[in-house]
């Protein structure tokens, strides 16, 4: 007979870990933020033109994160590099005074390091976003930046996400010479939102037997639905699409109908004034509506799970994404599965 104690309990890892990510923000800002700022003073004397970043998976979304912070609070343009112009087309852009970001839990990835190793020789300011400052990505940039979230054993990467905003957040505030005071209560913050896992796993039944879902969002929002359509979609495997609300409107809102359930992230600034008009197509389409975020419209929609009021927007992806990973652990759990081994998943994943 097995002893109970060996037997592994469905998503424990991935639980374990999520429920560390306060401790890794508090970790951040008292043992990080001052190498940071360090960092970003370096960059900023070099005044780079523009912002490039790169990422795969998880962190690029972090990475798309961090371009609205860099375009609304820096004023500079930045983008998304597609790698596969420099590791399989072998083009040479000229990154001369460029600040190429490359974000990456593990650092391990070829395409990765192969496409950071070129900008680096094409003239760029290179910097590694990582939790792993012995990976290969590290040693190939000029400037290194450790998440300090600690080993990541969960095949779904939670942990390691919030620590990657709350790094991209301090080097941008770095860069622009501000203090990184909006992000000080976040470990306290987000002790509170995991506390309520009680209301995410009351949510997750909705979604026992969902054969897809619509997640949207607008302005910092927007990362946080792409990154939760992928964790509900590697962990649950239900189909999960992700649209700015913008994108939704033209088009894919056809497909919406009173029985499709769909979550909406509805900051408390700008961009929930943004996707107002949405959720008003939404709600006369009846689509059965879950709001995560401002109090207000969680009210007004089917159900939802009320975020902290009061938090600076540009940081409130931090605390957004929270109750999302909970949902996904929760119903994958509830359809029978374990979050701690989804299929056809390795925690480095070798793309090219």
């Amino acid at each position: 007979m097995s002893d109970p104690q060996t037997v592994p309990v469905p998503g424990r890892i991935m639980a374990t870990e999520m429920a560390e990510q306060p401790a890794v923000l508090q970790r951040i800002l008292d043992e990080g933020a001052p190498k940071i700022r360090e960092i970003a003073a370096e960059i900023a004397a070099r005044n780079p033109r523009f912002v490039l970043l790169t990422a795969r998976g998880t962190s690029d979304n972090a990475a798309l994160y961090a371009k609205y912070l860099i375009e609304i609070l820096l004023g500079k343009p930045a983008g998304l590099t597609s790698m596969s112009t420099t590791t399989a087309y072998g083009a040479k852009p000229d990154l001369t005074d460029v600040l190429v970001i490359t974000v990456s839990q593990s650092g391990g990835s070829p395409d990765l390091v192969a496409s950071t190793k070129a900008a680096r020789e094409a003239g760029a300011i290179t910097l590694a976003v990582t939790n792993n400052a012995a990976s290969p990505l590290a040693e190939v940039s000029e400037f290194h930046i450790d998440v300090l979230a600690g080993p990541e054993k969960a095949l779904p990467a939670t942990k390691t996400y919030t620590a990657e905003l709350l790094a991209l957040y301090l080097l941008v505030e770095g860069l622009r010479g501000g203090d990184g005071s909006a992000a000080k209560e976040l470990p306290n913050l987000a002790a509170g939102v995991l506390a309520r896992q009680a209301e995410v796993k009351a949510l997750a039944e909705r979604y026992r037997f969902a054969q897809r879902l619509v997640i949207t969002s607008r302005g910092y929002g927007y990362p946080t639905a792409r990154e939760a359509a992928l964790k509900l979609m590697e962990t649950t495997y239900i189909p999960a699409t992700p649209f700015s609300g913008a994108d939704l409107l033209h088009g894919p809102l056809a497909m919406v109908d009173n029985v499709s359930p769909v979550i909406a992230i509805v900051p408390d600034g700008k961009g929930g004034e943004a996707l107002q008009p949405v959720l008003d197509r939404l709600r006369g389409r009846g689509a059965d509506l879950v709001v995560i975020g401002q109090r207000a419209q969680v009210d007004a929609a089917s159900a939802g799970f009320a975020l902290p009021a009061g938090v600076p927007e540009e940081v409130q992806p931090i605390l957004e994404i929270l109750p999302l990973q909970l949902l996904a652990h929760e119903v994958t759990i509830a359809r029978g599965q374990d979050p701690d081994a989804p299929r056809a998943l390795a925690k480095v994943t070798e793309t090219r």
